[in-house]
């Protein structure tokens, strides 16, 4: 009986396995934004954009993943760009419905007039 109970737990815990493996994507869409601001901007206003753009993942599920923080690299090559968020999308169709979603576009509202630069970059990574 112990070793019916044991083959049993095996295959579920290697069906699982697989099943988890299945669900993973080979690669992700990797949306990177970075922003750098008007001399004189209030700290408390980019705190309230950092804010806002970290309340998105909850509002639109098609974010995977979702990290933000602030340039410290000693190299001075930043161009003036201070922050740096960092969005995972499973497809170009996630990331393009994400682009026009209603609570994005609410983001993109309260940007304006605050940041003095803004880049964007896409790109696809294996995992």
């Amino acid at each position: 009986m112990k070793k019916l109970l044991f083959t049993f737990l095996f295959l579920m815990a290697t069906f699982n396995t697989i099943n988890a493996q299945q669900d993973k994507p080979k690669q992700v869409l990797r949306h990177v934004v970075m922003f750098g601001w008007k001399e004189g901007t209030n700290p408390a206003d980019i705190s309230k954009i950092v804010t806002a753009f970290g309340n998105l993942p909850a509002k639109i599920p098609l974010i995977k993943s979702f990290e933000w923080g602030t340039n410290n690299s000693p190299e001075n090559l930043n161009n003036g760009l201070t922050h740096c968020f960092f969005l995972t999308f499973y497809s170009e169709a996630d990331r393009d419905a994400y682009l026009i979603h209603p609570d994005h576009k609410a983001f993109g509202a309260i940007l304006n007039p605050m940041p003095d630069k803004i880049t964007v970059l896409d790109y696809w990574t294996s995992l």
